[in-house]
């Protein structure tokens, strides 16, 4: 297969489909690999020294050998999308009992402090998802350097959903609330499998305001929305900080690995919160979740908020939605339903992985460059326990 480089200023970009091991270069694709070798001068020694001569020799040609049989690298890697894990699964996820494992659609790896696990969505110019891809379709650069492993490539992912509905009850949005409430219990009714998927509701003013926990109990997700009252000022950055942090932080640690997202209706103004735009975006990324946010200004222009609430969409993998008209607003839902039944997933091992605490950059562009990519920015590191 040619070999494919895309080179800009600043970094190489290595399709999905060649990125190698991080135990083979893929420089050796290219060239034979190198020995060590005994290289001999003529000496002239007397019949004395000579059988000692060859016998010195002979055993290191024999250790030399032995040394290079172990040392052989592996036949070339094979194409990604043909490539299965090289990490065994865990005892839970292997044959016990006498059972197979569960379809291959069901995630049952644990995923380890050095494992990424990415969610992605593919559009085209018109907004259409495209949902039929390869993984030989993309290029990835984790910390601009390629994975040093795939593990696992899916289309239209079905990972357990969890989903947090946050709605701004200021008495900003007083006269559109009613109206938010009853697209949003309809929206869960049609995203929620209670197999799989958990939601939890909570509103906010100037304070959190929980309603429902985490269940899969569609009814008291629907009493949860109902229970919300506007009134009072606007902490919307606390109240993002504060579902991230209390909520989705830690809701996937030690199980299967599942889909996190955040739908959020606000007008995107904020007068009372104590933490930062920026520090509210950082605790979405260390959660791992992405925002959808539908914004409750329905004005014919933008203002400051529906520009808040682009960038916390954008810096998480998600997308900021702006109706005209309230009647828009139950159609963003649909929108957002569509989009998390059409994500790509993607488990790898990033190259020269550091747990300390850094956040390190994703760009994931898809080699087609009719179609947009939509991914979270980076993710943080854990930190080495």
């Amino acid at each position: 297969m040619p070999e494919v480089r895309f080179v800009s200023s600043a970094a190489v970009y290595v399709p999905l489909a060649l990125a190698c091991p991080a135990d083979i270069s893929w420089k050796a694709f290219h060239r034979p690999c190198k020995m060590a070798a005994v290289t001999m001068k003529p000496v002239f020694a007397s019949k004395f020294f000579l059988p000692c001569a060859v016998v010195t020799l002979f055993s290191v040609f024999t250790a030399t050998f032995s040394w290079a049989q172990q040392q052989t690298p592996p036949a070339s890697t094979p194409p990604l999308a043909q490539t299965q894990p090289a990490k065994p699964a865990p005892p839970d996820a292997q044959t016990q009992n006498g059972q197979q494992p569960q379809d291959d659609k069901q995630y049952t790896i644990q995923a380890n402090v050095n494992e990424v696990d990415l969610v992605f969505t593919v559009t085209d110019k018109h907004g259409r998802f495209i949902k039929d891809l390869q993984q030989h379709d993309f290029a990835l650069l984790d910390d601009q350097k390629a994975p040093a492993q795939v593990y696992k490539f899916t289309q239209q992912t079905n990972l357990p959903l969890r989903v947090g509905i946050i709605i701004d009850t200021s008495t900003s949005i007083r006269q559109r609330f009613q109206f938010e409430q009853q697209a949003a219990s309809e929206f869960l009714y049609k995203i929620i499998h209670p197999k799989s998927d958990k939601a939890f509701v909570m509103g906010f003013d100037v304070t959190p305001d929980y309603k429902q926990d985490w269940t899969n109990n569609l009814d008291a997700l629907n009493t949860g929305i109902s229970a919300l009252r506007s009134g009072g000022g606007t902490a919307l950055f606390d109240a993002l900080y504060s579902a991230c942090r209390d909520k989705l932080l830690d809701v996937s640690r030690g199980q299967e690995p599942v889909r996190k997202a955040i739908v959020l209706v606000s007008d995107g103004d904020d007068n009372q919160s104590h933490a930062y735009l920026s520090d509210a975006i950082k605790e979405c990324q260390r959660a791992e979740t992405i925002v959808y946010a539908i914004s409750t200004n329905v004005s014919p222009s933008r203002d400051r908020g529906d520009d808040t609430l682009q960038k916390i969409a954008e810096a998480t993998g998600g997308r900021a939605f702006f109706p005209h008209r309230l009647e828009d607003i139950s159609l963003n839902f649909a929108d957002i339903e569509d989009e998390l039944r059409s994500q790509y997933a993607l488990v790898y091992k990033p190259a020269d992985f550091i747990a300390n605490g850094a956040f390190r950059t994703i760009y994931l562009f898809c080699l087609d460059r009719r179609y947009t990519v939509r991914a979270r920015q980076g993710y943080f590191a854990p930190k080495a326990q």
